[in-house]
């Protein structure tokens, strides 16, 4: 699960295995697989680096990374 920001600065949390495509137009919208959309504020390499230490996280690599992204 990864924290996001919709425009309306709500914090959600989105299950990082079901994004399918993330795409910025201009604003960046996370495609789910499910037909899901969600129009967030953080910029599309934001998911990408936290759809990664999320999957770090579930494969047990790195910890560390994924404490240091709730500080911010």
């Amino acid at each position: 699960m990864i924290k996001v920001t919709k425009l309306n600065n709500d914090q959600i949390v989105v299950n990082a295995e079901l994004i399918e495509f993330v795409e910025s137009s201009p604003d960046t919208i996370i495609s789910l697989v499910n037909g899901k959309k969600i129009m967030v504020r953080e910029t599309p390499e934001e998911i990408i680096k936290r759809a990664a230490a999320y999957r770090r996280l579930a494969l047990g690599l790195d910890l560390r990374e994924l404490h240091a992204e709730d500080k911010e």
